[in-house]
């Protein structure tokens, strides 16, 4: 799965950010890997899609629109959300402007901000299983640089239920995905 998070304007002008690669585990998203590890044709086309969607929509605001990638690279939308993303959460920490200035730029008749990719990133959904042992090790995440901790202020942790998320940061995204996976086995066993 491939998602596209973009914010279009009163004035119809649209901004989109990078293509997301989407993991997930027991239906929740796990993993978002940016950008997408698919060819420019295939980022490209659902860019186009979901550009194409917003517009016929008339929409304004942020929206983020999934796509599912069959064996012959075709794409087929799976979902949309008109709001800010699980699968855009990236933007706080890896863009020029986020997402959640994007959907107040555009609810204020501003135009959207540059969304550009300052570098690859992959984030890593926490959920509250991570509490299983008592409080994750989030010490284990300051060790590394270019890793960002986002907690949701959410009270009670239940299993399946998205209470943060970290980003990882960097050149390379092969590295960062192998760094994000073992912090993520890291913080729940600590």
């Amino acid at each position: 799965e491939i998602s596209i998070v973009l914010a279009r304007g009163i004035c119809g002008h649209i901004e989109t950010f990078s293509a997301a690669e989407n993991k997930h585990e027991n239906g929740i998203l796990d993993i978002s890997i940016i950008p997408a590890r698919v060819a420019p044709g295939i980022a490209s086309q659902a860019e186009k899609m979901a550009r194409m969607l917003a517009e016929e929509l008339d929409y304004c605001g942020v929206l983020a629109v999934e796509f599912f990638v069959d064996k012959n690279d075709q794409l087929m939308i799976n979902e949309m959300a008109p709001r800010p993303h699980n699968s855009g959460h990236f933007t706080l920490d890896a863009c020029l402007t986020d997402q959640f200035q994007q959907q107040v730029r555009t609810l204020c008749g501003y135009r959207p901000g540059k969304p550009d990719l300052a570098s690859p990133a992959v984030i890593v959904n926490i959920l509250g299983d991570a509490w299983e042992h008592g409080t994750p090790a989030w010490n284990e995440l300051f060790m590394y640089p270019g890793v960002y901790l986002h907690l949701y202020g959410k009270k009670e942790p239940r299993a399946g239920r998205k209470m943060g998320h970290f980003t990882c940061v960097g050149e390379n995204i092969d590295t960062l995905l192998e760094t994000a996976t073992s912090l993520k086995k890291v913080i729940s066993t600590a």
